[in-house]
């Protein structure tokens, strides 16, 4: 027993203006507070059902297996990649950031037979750069990073589901840091799987990870299915080749969300909750008016920087809505005006990794944060603190091209929850 026990958590109060997570909707924390229930209470599964309409409505499909996995945007990931690759099947994934290297290596972990290809950084691929790797290849799947916030790039999907149709591949796209915040349209774009987390622009906290399955992908994640010993009813399937994860067991997943209720885990439904607050506050405002937001609050913030003379990393033209890289000035210490941000405005804003570690920042502006006042305290905030280490701004110049942008838009300049 400690000598001394910690008082009741009380974080202190921070704008968090990084690439994620974020400061979720008030209503979203709201949700969580609300009374546990059992896992087949009515009122669970009903919310659960709920839950799943709401999240076809924001992926933009009609699939069925429409679900969350229990746990953060990597959870999803796991559970999608293990579920669809056999040990051996062939992945391709084209890397342009930190994670289409965190996508291959689940798929290793899959034992899978993996192969990428790179852009450099700051760039994305055209579709005919993926198709070429396709045919070369011959994949079973194909995943693919949508915006990956170590560079703030937004790879283009629209035609390649095409390719991977006619090709015979299935379509998997990590959405974790794009989705609610930029367009996503998962059976228009031909989608075969796709997951995303909370944390981002969906404005929720991590932990629960939504995920969609097409028809196609559903069969695959059947053709292995095993129900574990001890709930296991005559006449259930037992594929030899089933998958090798327990908790990411999509099949088992999709039983337990289906009208079966068949037992896997007890559903984190403070979670729950929280994801379908996140998905009703998005649909309240309309999916659409959300990504003019974030569109809106994003060349703002773009615009800000700018107008303090900053220079920005990568080709603008596939940037994420949500967030911008900034290069430090010569001469400022990142980190320390990073520190300085934290403690003298309680603004969090981020570094990057690999080669962009130390040269750029990250300034988001995604979920509850893509709002006016956000934009720009930051920018009153990050150019006090570039002055005081020695950088040439112009005083104002941030906040009055933000300012600018916002003047000429149409889109709210609020949070988009004044009615949830």
């Amino acid at each position: 027993m400690p000598t001394t026990l910690p008082g009741p958590i009380d974080p202190p109060a921070r704008l968090l203006m990084g690439p994620g997570p974020i400061g979720a909707y008030p209503s979203v924390l709201r949700a969580m507070s609300a009374p546990l229930v059992g896992q087949y209470d009515p009122f669970m599964t009903g919310a659960m059902s709920e839950t799943q309409e709401l999240y076809r409505a924001v992926w933009a499909t009609g699939n069925e297996a429409t679900v969350l996995v229990d746990g953060t945007s990597r959870a999803g990931i796991e559970a999608a990649i293990i579920s669809l690759v056999r040990p051996g099947d062939r992945v391709l994934v084209p890397v342009f950031g930190r994670f289409g290297h965190l996508l291959a290596e689940i798929a290793e972990r899959a034992m899978a037979e993996v192969h990428t290809i790179e852009t450099e950084w700051g760039q994305v691929f055209p579709a005919s750069v993926i198709e070429e790797a396709i045919v070369r290849v011959k994949p079973t799947l194909l995943a693919l990073v949508q915006g990956d916030t170590s560079t703030t790039m937004l790879q283009p999907l629209e035609e390649i589901g095409e390719v991977c149709a006619r090709h015979g591949v299935l379509f998997y796209s990590d959405a974790t840091a794009s989705l609610g915040g930029n367009a996503f349209e998962a059976d228009a774009w031909g989608l075969d799987a796709a997951t995303a987390g909370l944390q981002k622009c969906l404005g929720g906290p991590s932990g629960s990870a939504p995920l969609t399955l097409s028809p196609r992908a559903v069969e695959v994640v059947q053709s292995r299915k095993k129900v574990e010993a001890g709930i296991r009813e005559p006449g259930d399937p037992s594929a030899a080749d089933f998958v090798r994860s327990n908790y990411f067991d999509l099949g088992m997943i999709l039983d337990y969300w289906g009208p079966r209720r068949l037992n896997h885990h007890t559903e984190a439904t403070s979670m729950l909750y929280a994801a379908r607050e996140c998905a009703r506050v998005l649909l309240l405002e309309g999916r659409d008016a959300v990504i003019e937001r974030h569109r809106v609050a994003g060349a703002a913030m773009l615009a800000g920087v700018q107008g303090m003379g900053l220079a920005t990393f990568g080709d603008l033209a596939h940037k994420m809505s949500n967030v911008v890289a900034v290069e430090i000035p010569g001469g400022v210490p990142g980190d320390a005006a990073r520190q300085a941000m934290l403690e003298d405005f309680g603004i969090e804003i981020g570094t990057s990794f690999g080669p962009l570690h130390g040269r750029v920042w990250r300034i988001g502006t995604m979920g509850y944060n893509a709002r006016k006042d956000a934009v720009l305290t930051t920018l009153v905030a990050l150019e006090a603190v570039l002055r005081r280490f020695g950088a040439a701004v112009p005083v104002g110049g941030g906040v009055e091209a933000a300012a600018d942008v916002f003047a000429v838009s149409s889109a709210p300049a609020g949070d988009g929850s004044e009615e949830a």
